[in-house]
């Protein structure tokens, strides 16, 4: 086994590593090569927890998407007809990106790319940094083999972000904000020589030539990320934050509630269904101090979509029944929070957790994350299968994990009892009036 592809399978989880595999199974059937790229890579290289995965086919992607999705009961997120790339979520929450190989050719700076099939060496000498030009061949022939034409592998080992091409920031100048927030993320420093591309970049004003598509984008990726404070500090500082919109260059940002918000996302699962969840209520945070004619400037400025703008304005509203459960007297053991957590949207758990003014539902939900959360988690496998073996035609399995899971988190530890053959007190020896114990 390669020590890349072993490398690899110790960063996956068990439902990334299934991904992995029927990706790959797909391509061979389509008889195309298929290559892991872009964030798992480098995240892989540089120690990190995989979050992403992306994949690229030379050739069309669209049979290996389709094969995918029927196979696992994939549902398609996204598409990008332009690049022939779709993006799907598969039931275990897993998400993943299966693009065609693809040179890139701007006519102008901003301005929308054409875009060609290529062979992958093509297309990762034409991405934005070279620690995410790096890719692994999954095929047959060259499993294992590691594709660096960019040399990022050394400027990982650097813990540096260096451009690929010194027109890198002209041909897109949405890079300026990724280098902020790949920098903040990972805790890398800014090449520099890639210092000096910013510098003249910025005199050259390219940042203004971002698309508010690309702006919406971007805020998106902010919000979920660990540390999205930090990150609009760092754009804030470089004078980028306030091309999401003008209000934001003021004390109209709210960052005593996005520095709250940072740290009580963390008390989550880092897990798709959570991670995912947590733009609703940092697009809240972000808005919060703004007036209603600044949000509709931010909104026109990022052109965020109608469905995330609908979510967010009834997240308040949405999330008072399952705050009136929380606070609810009938709620007194810890598995009835355990199952009303567990049943709500996780959007709506992040929301209550950073907005909610009552301090048992502030509790409780901590509690879910804290300690009802990791106690069902822990619980062996073989045992749930051997109790749900023993089931019977009465129970389903369900009922009878829920009544594991009740047992697990309302049990009392039971008082010491006293040891069954005691031993005999010790002799009182007396003497003179005194009473001594031997």
């Amino acid at each position: 086994m390669s020590d890349y592809i072993f490398m690899l399978e110790s960063h996956l989880s068990t439902d990334q590593s299934r991904a992995v595999e029927v990706v790959q199974a797909a391509a061979a059937q389509a008889n195309v090569n298929v290559f892991l790229t872009g964030g798992a890579m480098r995240d892989m290289l540089a120690g990190f927890r995989i979050r992403e995965l992306d994949f690229v086919i030379e050739g069309n992607p669209a049979k290996v998407a389709k094969t995918v999705a029927e196979s696992v009961g994939a549902r398609a997120v996204s598409e990008d007809e332009q690049r022939k790339a779709v993006e799907l979520a598969l039931p275990s929450g897993v998400t993943l990106e299966i693009a065609m190989a693809c040179h890139w050719k701007y006519s102008r700076t901003g301005g929308k790319p054409q875009i060609t099939p290529a062979t992958i060496q093509e297309d990762l000498r034409g991405r934005d940094f070279t620690s995410n030009a790096i890719a692994l061949s999954l095929n047959r022939a060259s499993r294992g083999l590691l594709l660096d034409p960019m040399n990022g592998l050394a400027d990982i080992g650097r813990r540096e972000l260096r451009l690929t091409s010194p027109y890198g920031f002209y041909d897109d100048p949405s890079r300026l904000l990724r280098l902020h927030r790949f920098r903040v993320r990972l805790g890398f420093t800014i090449e520099e020589r890639t210092q000096m591309q910013v510098a003249n970049a910025r005199e050259a004003e390219v940042e203004k030539l971002i698309p508010a598509r690309v702006l919406g984008d971007e805020l998106r990726n902010i919000g979920l990320e660990d540390n999205p404070a930090e990150i609009l500090r760092a754009l804030d500082e470089a004078g980028l934050l306030i091309l999401f919109s003008p209000a934001l260059a003021g004390p109209k940002l709210n960052w005593q509630g996005l520095t709250k918000l940072e740290k009580l996302v963390r008390l989550a699962p880092d897990e798709p269904r959570f991670r995912n969840a947590r733009l609703g209520t940092f697009l809240y945070a972000f808005t919060e101090k703004l007036g209603a004619r600044d949000r509709q400037a931010l909104v026109k400025s990022t052109e965020l979509a109608k469905a995330e703008l609908e979510r967010l304005n009834k997240l308040d509203t949405l999330s008072r029944k399952l705050e009136q459960g929380l606070r609810s007297v009938r709620i007194r053991k810890p598995s009835q929070v355990y199952f009303l957590l567990a049943k709500a949207r996780p959007d709506e758990i992040l929301f209550l957790l950073y907005h909610s003014p009552y301090k048992p539902v502030q509790e409780r939900i901590r509690n879910y994350f804290q300690k009802y959360l990791p106690t069902v988690q822990e619980f062996p496998p073989e045992e749930w299968a051997a109790a749900e073996s023993k089931a019977g035609p009465r129970r389903n399995a369900e009922k009878v994990r829920e009544e594991i899971i009740a047992n697990l988190l309302d049990r009392r530890p039971r008082p010491s009892s006293p040891p069954s053959n005691p031993s005999p007190p010790p002799p009182v020896i007396e003497a003179a009036g005194l009473r001594r114990v031997r």
